[in-house]
């Protein structure tokens, strides 16, 4: 992808064959040392592929996709091209989904269509993992994650060390929605997680003081018939999104580019995660690699626009 965006042949056959030939010169030294760096390291942190939220009407937090609401927003399609952590998934009527993405002027809203066969707590009992019975507990042992869920994930000031995760805070933060759970409705009402890293004690802190203040919300709603359910997430410019300490984002910035991943995981009976951690059946993510897809190098992009879809404002 990066080679065809800026002309380069990434390609490690053709490049080792390249470097070969131009390091019988000087010039073709220090063009074969360029090459290297604009093929690997000079583009990492920067996984290709981004989402764009333009300015629109502020839509209503209800579960369901009115006609129109989502129109000025951009919309997306997952999850087959996304990255796999467990089982593949292959059938859009096991699990996919529809999303879009906008703002208002003050808060980011996703919202999220997601076609699933099985719904955990649902069509399915409440059963427990092997290795950790607290997995409902709304408290730091528990997992938030556990269960048909999203998680939503933002680095604000789009820095990116080698090796760092979420840091829990207005920078960079990694949010869950659960389908049958929340903090503000206890278990068997979906809604909002803290996320991770949940054992830092002050991402947890914040992460539930956000929730409690309603400076994020989301809410979660099973369609008509089942087979899926629907997802709205608001967050506030302030304090979730801090582009430089103590400064939040604001369309009068302009475009800022922001790092961003989205997480779709999916419970189904226990026998079909066999051999997958916590016997999940899908757990498919936007960006990254399937080992190493929550450090923020291998997250994409959000770029924040400050006024309408081109489209839309026709």
């Amino acid at each position: 992808m990066f080679g065809e965006v800026f002309g380069v042949d990434t390609h490690p056959a053709r490049t080792l064959k390249g470097v070969t030939a131009m390091k019988q010169t000087p010039l073709g030294l220090f063009l074969c040392v360029l090459t290297l760096l604009l093929s690997t390291s000079a583009f990492a942190g920067l996984w290709p592929r981004g989402l764009n939220a333009y300015l629109g009407a502020t839509p209503t937090l209800d579960g369901v996709i009115s006609p129109g609401e989502y129109d000025d927003a951009e919309k997306f399609r997952g999850v087959q091209s996304w990255t796999h952590t467990f089982s593949e998934t292959t059938d859009d009527n096991d699990l996919s989904l529809w999303g879009w993405v906008k703002h208002d002027g003050t808060r980011l809203y996703f919202a999220f269509d997601i076609t699933d066969d099985v719904l955990y707590g649902i069509d399915t009992e409440r059963w427990l993992p092997d290795r950790n019975p607290k997995v409902h507990e709304l408290t730091r042992e528990g997992w938030p994650w556990f269960g048909d869920e999203m998680e939503l994930l933002i680095n604000a000031d789009n820095h990116f060390p080698p090796g760092v995760h979420a840091d829990g805070n207005g920078r960079a933060w990694q949010m869950v929605c659960n389908l049958t759970k929340s903090r503000l409705g206890g278990v068997g009402v979906g809604g909002l997680m803290e996320g991770e890293p949940r054992a830092k004690l002050s991402a947890w802190n914040q992460y539930q003081e956000w929730i409690l203040n309603k400076d994020m919300e989301a809410v979660a709603k099973v369609k008509p018939g089942g087979k899926g359910y629907i997802i709205e997430w608001a967050v506030n410019f302030d304090p979730c999104l801090e582009v430089a300490p103590g400064r939040f984002y604001s369309v009068q910035m302009g475009a800022v580019k922001m790092g961003l991943n989205i997480a779709l995981g999916d419970l189904d009976e226990k026998e079909r995660g066999e051999g997958n951690f916590g016997n999940f059946h899908h757990e498919d993510w936007f960006a990254g690699r399937k080992t190493t897809r929550t450090l923020r190098k291998e997250w994409g992009s959000l770029w924040m626009r400050p006024g309408p879809r081109p489209s839309a404002a026709q």
